[in-house]
């Protein structure tokens, strides 16, 4: 399951989306995440928590003009970018 890491947290300011460390984490993340409409999703079910697949599934809800194979690049592209502000809490188990 893959989940925001505590001390992550999204903000809108005017009309742009950013990430940002607060606490804790601004001690190893200094700097913001810049977020579109695409990733803003993505980011609020990873706040639920979340698998990737399950995040592709929800592309392909949301996005009736992508396929399967640009939805799973997409994500997989996704978290990369982000790999800093989230954990995968099946390596804690």
């Amino acid at each position: 399951m893959l989940k925001t890491k505590k001390g992550f947290i999204l903000r809108k300011l005017a009309s742009e989306y950013m990430v940002v460390a607060i606490g804790e984490a601004s001690k190893s993340f200094n700097g913001m995440i810049r977020m579109n409409e695409t990733a803003v999703f993505y980011w609020k079910e990873l706040e639920k928590g979340t698998t990737e697949q399950q995040l592709v599934e929800k592309t392909l809800e949301r996005f009736e003009d992508v396929d399967a194979d640009t939805a799973q690049k997409d994500v997989r592209e996704f978290l990369g970018t982000i790999s800093v502000a989230i954990q995968d809490d099946a390596a804690y188990d």
